[in-house]
């Protein structure tokens, strides 16, 4: 039996869920939950995964952020226990990154991407990535926050062509781009111990 990929994405009012054997089984789905987040996931989590058993889950991939703050905390640390739990590998990865890889495999491009998603107090939360042509991703500029007009200046300053990319309004939809990130990562053998997946709020702690 082919072993199960989870990926949980939670960054956003919006809770997504998708598991897949990467063959003919894949399930996904999107609540709205609101705050409602910390008392339904593991009801979800337990509802998508049946008729599977946890043993069934090769490896875990969990959105880290940028995003909320409640919400991303709930989905890396659930990610995090379950990961520690079941020992197996555990892929934190950017939403700015999952919504370059859904850009990129729908208008193939080898050009920069430049992803950006509204944050707080009209800045941007921002990242630039790049696609080689092994399937090995490159992060060109790590996420970020920023000011419109930093932003801007530091896409006028690129000297490599690049595809602007804006965040849809749905992102909890990538979470199935969380998981295709997450299995590449797998198929790598990438490092995927559980406290390296750390959450990314877009501001510094307190």
């Amino acid at each position: 039996m082919n072993k199960y990929g989870l990926a949980i994405h939670s960054t956003t009012p919006q809770l997504g869920l998708i598991i897949s054997n990467f063959g003919e089984d894949n399930r996904q789905q999107i609540w709205d939950l609101g705050r409602s987040l910390s008392s339904l996931l593991h009801q979800y989590l337990q509802e998508i995964i049946e008729p599977q058993t946890w043993q069934d889950l090769g490896f875990i991939a969990v959105a880290k952020g940028p995003g909320g703050f409640t919400g991303t905390r709930i989905g890396v640390v659930t990610a995090r226990t379950l990961a520690q739990q079941l020992n197996i590998p555990l892929y934190g990865i950017s939403n700015l990154a999952a919504i370059a890889y859904n850009f990129v495999i729908k208008n193939p491009s080898h050009d920069l991407l430049a992803v950006e998603m509204p944050g707080r107090r009209e800045q941007l939360f921002v990242g630039i990535y790049q696609l080689s042509s092994d399937g090995v991703w490159q992060c060109y500029l790590p996420d970020t926050i920023m000011t419109n007009s930093a932003w801007q200046e530091t896409l006028n300053n690129l000297s490599s062509s690049y595809k602007l990319i804006q965040a849809p309004e749905q992102i909890a939809d990538t979470a199935k781009d969380i998981l295709k990130l997450g299995y590449l990562q797998w198929q790598q053998k990438k490092d995927g111990d559980w406290s390296k997946a750390i959450p990314f709020y877009g501001q510094h702690p307190v």
